[in-house]
């Protein structure tokens, strides 16, 4: 049961990426990532295959912060956080792959706080 369930989690991901990378065009990707205890977000550049950007709830700096790594709270702090990050290195507009899970929650508070931070998508 567990595994039919990743799997279809996986199968969309994938699906979905493919989607969004032929409309977005040039544009960098902001992943998404959503473990049951922490939050990872990565900007990434698909045709050089390196992440320019990460923030996460395990990060040193952030997690000090933190009090509940798995609250929509840590999720905000992470997408602000990786909107600070992305500013410095000079990215603002990119595409959202939200990684195959549901637009909710805490992949909706890393969202609304990436974009709050300056990020276009």
């Amino acid at each position: 049961m567990q595994k039919n369930r990743q799997i279809k989690r996986v199968k969309r991901a994938a699906r979905v990426r493919h989607n969004l990378a032929e409309v977005a065009g040039g544009k960098l990707r902001l992943s998404v990532f959503r473990s049951n205890m922490h939050m990872y977000g990565q900007i990434i550049d698909d045709k050089a295959g390196t992440t320019l950007v990460s923030a996460s709830t395990v990060d040193k700096k952030l997690s000090k912060e933190i009090k509940n790594p798995d609250s929509i709270e840590a999720a905000a702090l992470v997408g602000k956080a990786l909107a600070e990050r992305a500013k410095a290195a000079g990215v603002s507009d990119v595409y959202f792959d939200r990684g195959g899970v549901r637009y909710m929650g805490r992949v909706k508070a890393l969202a609304d706080a990436a974009r709050a931070g300056g990020l276009k998508f």
